[in-house]
C-alpha cells in the first residue's frame, strides 16, 4: 500500500522515516518531494508497503502523532490513473 506522510518537518530524511515505518512491517520504498531548485523537502513524502495490514497497522499508530517536532498525517495515498487527461479549459 502507497501512503501518503504528510505535514513533515523539513529536516525529516527518508532514513528517518523507513524508521519509522519498519517497526510495523516490510518497507518498499521511501520518497520525500524535494523542490527541484533548492532541494528543501516541500513537507510531505510517500512511503509503500507491500502488506496491506502491516501498513494499515502503521497508519493507525502514526497518524496524529508527533514526529521530530511536528503531528504528521499519515493515510493511503490516491492512485493516479493512467491516460486521463486534464479537463481544465485554457486560461486566456
Amino acid at each position: 500500500m502507497n501512503m501518503y506522510i504528510g505535514n513533515l518537518a523539513y529536516n525529516v530524511t527518508e532514513e528517518d522515516l523507513n524508521e519509522a515505518f519498519s517497526e510495523f512491517g516490510n518497507v518498499e520504498s521511501v520518497n520525500i518531494i524535494k523542490d527541484r531548485f533548492s532541494g528543501q523537502s516541500k513537507g510531505f513524502g510517500f512511503v509503500d508497503m507491500p502488506d496491506n495490514s502491516e501498513a494499515d497497522k502503521a497508519i493507525k499508530a502514526l497518524n496524529g502523532k508527533d514526529f521530530k517536532g511536528r503531528d504528521i498525517k499519515v493515510n493511503q495515498a490516491n492512485q493516479k490513473t493512467k491516460g486521463k487527461k486534464n479537463n481544465r479549459r485554457p486560461r486566456y
